[in-house]
């Protein structure tokens, strides 16, 4: 298989997964937006939610990269700027939600 092909699976599956995380997120922001501090904590520190976020962020990160890297490819002509755009994107991509779910994991009340 072409590594284009693999890219524009991957994209479309990580949409996929996206859609009911994306849903979840959306709906417990909105819940816990008046909430007090406490009530905050108690649903981040919640396994569920530390388990469902943690996949959000994920999957998130996970296809945005891919799709800036298109944008890299379709409007980069210079292969050493374009490689060093991937890099310190995909660098970035691993790097923010591996200390944003620590972060969370961390979480006491």
């Amino acid at each position: 298989m072409r590594p284009i092909t693999k890219k524009w699976i991957f994209l479309r599956v990580s949409s996929l997964i996206l859609i009911p995380l994306m849903l979840w997120f959306a709906f417990n922001l909105a819940a816990i937006y008046d909430k007090s501090y406490i009530e905050i904590l108690t649903f981040l520190t919640a396994q569920p939610s530390k388990f469902l976020l943690s996949l959000f962020l994920i999957f998130a990160y996970f296809f945005s990269a891919l799709s800036i890297s298109e944008v890299f490819e379709d409007y980069i002509k210079d292969e050493k700027i374009k490689n060093a755009a991937n890099k310190g994107l995909n660098f970035f991509a691993i790097t923010i939600p591996l200390i944003t779910i620590i972060a969370v994991f961390k979480i006491t009340i």
